[in-house]
């Protein structure tokens, strides 16, 4: 394992990036499987194969592109390539501000396709999904300024070999972007936009009217996104990188049970409990922090 570490350490910025296109929707695609494995057997049922999401998207792919408006597409590759951007920022070492905004604007052009077509349920999901960023994003700003605040530095390469560890003083921040976590892995009881079941008063709410290749460049961002948020948890355990990696892979176990043990719920609820928590946690982290200096 160590020299592995020191492997990973020994690549530069142009092969870290590198890796972060490649590796992550593998290993993204395979946390899914996992997921869906182990969602199965919570609820009594054998489940698919672990590479089932990698069949889905390959089935995706071959499929015939139907669309109902020529531009809904567009902003779809450009949901995915600002979040490979975002990541390969992240995993390069750079500004994690910027890996940030640069996550936000993903999130952007993925609510923009939402609109792009006429169907109400579309139109439902994309207006939740943009209640669900107003939610979340005030906790993610939060944790780059308190990581700032301990270590002197926005940079995700100086946080990461911070001497310190970063959950010593950012409990507080760190459960508040733990509980966005699972606005952000579309887990249960946040699931607001768009649903893994049809099934529901919006059908697949955001994603209704997309299929085929779009759909799957869908799953694959969201590949993505996984692996670049289980890195910015990394970050606080980052003293201790084998540490690091168990906290989390069990951060994402953690949201698997979340998703298992609760109801949706209503866009009200969401946004009212996502800004107490990021009030409540965050902030006053935030003050501590500050008041010790």
């Amino acid at each position: 394992m160590n020299e592995l570490y020191a492997l990973i350490k020994s690549l530069s910025v142009p092969e870290r990036m590198l890796a972060f296109v490649i590796l992550a929707p593998l290993a993204g695609g395979l946390l899914s499987g996992i997921d869906r494995k182990l969602s199965a057997r919570l609820q009594g049922r054998y489940g698919p194969p672990v590479l089932q999401p990698f069949y889905d998207v390959m089935k995706l792919l071959r499929k015939e592109r139907i669309i109902v408006n020529k531009f809904q597409d567009f902003p779809i590759v450009l949901f995915l390539l600002f979040t490979i951007f975002s990541g390969a920022l992240f995993f390069a070492g750079a500004d994690l501000l910027l890996t940030i905004f640069g996550l936000a604007l993903a999130g952007t052009f993925f609510v923009l396709g939402g609109f792009c077509v006429s169907s109400p349920y579309s139109h439902l999901g994309a207006e939740r999904e943009i209640i669900q960023t107003v939610a979340y994003e005030p906790m993610v700003i939060l944790m780059a300024v308190g990581m700032y605040q301990v270590t002197g530095s926005f940079r995700v390469g100086t946080i990461a070999h911070h001497h310190a560890p970063l959950i010593l003083y950012l409990p507080g921040v760190f459960a508040g972007f733990l509980y966005i976590l699972t606005i952000k892995f579309r887990k249960s009881p946040f699931d607001l936009s768009m649903s893994h079941h049809a099934h529901q008063e919006i059908v697949r709410g955001i994603t209704t009217e997309f299929s085929g290749p779009a759909l799957a460049l869908i799953e694959i961002t969201h590949w993505y996104e996984v692996m670049l948020l289980l890195g910015m948890v990394y970050l606080f355990f980052a003293f201790n990188p084998w540490l690091a990696v168990v906290m989390a892979l069990a951060t994402y176990l953690f949201e698997i049970f979340i998703d298992m043990n609760y109801a949706r719920f209503k866009w009200q609820l969401t946004f009212m409990s996502a800004w107490l928590f990021t009030a409540v946690a965050g902030v006053s982290n935030i003050i501590v922090l500050s008041l010790m200096r």
